[in-house]
């Protein structure tokens, strides 16, 4: 399977915005509708491996277009990046970096069918956890 980000047919796509070291794209399959992706052309999996040219253009676009949902779309965006290499790559997962950016809403779709079980899954944060993981962290 080639990747689908790197294999992008540029005519028949759904390219939004197309510069020098990223595109931002319509996500397809898509959580919500205006949920887009903002993708590095060269492939790469980790934030670390980018340029620090493509760095600074990934990050622009993204507060450029989460700056377009906010106005044209919906009142709230949630940014996401997802790096999961024990994942195996199907239609909803591909190993090449990209940033998710969906369009929200008080009690929209998403909240409804799954965030809203979230409420459970958090927990205040042990001291004995904490300091561990600080350790951890700060270690050199």
């Amino acid at each position: 399977m080639g990747c689908p980000f790197c294999d992008l047919n540029l005519e028949i796509t759904r390219t939004l915005k197309e510069g020098e070291t990223v595109r931002v794209i319509f996500s397809n399959p898509r959580l919500m509708p205006g949920h887009l992706l903002v993708v590095p052309k060269r492939h790469v999996e980790r934030l670390k491996e980018l340029t620090s040219i493509e760095q600074q253009e990934l990050f622009d676009t993204v507060i450029e277009f989460q700056q377009q949902i906010l106005d044209k779309i919906a009142s709230g965006c949630d940014v996401r990046i997802n790096y999961r290499p024990f994942q195996k790559e199907d239609k909803l997962k591909v190993h090449h970096l990209h940033v998710h950016l969906q369009p929200r809403a008080l009690f929209d779709e998403l909240y409804e069918k799954s965030q809203i079980f979230e409420k459970d899954v958090f927990k205040e944060i042990p001291k004995v956890e904490l300091d561990v993981l600080k350790k951890r962290f700060l270690e050199k």
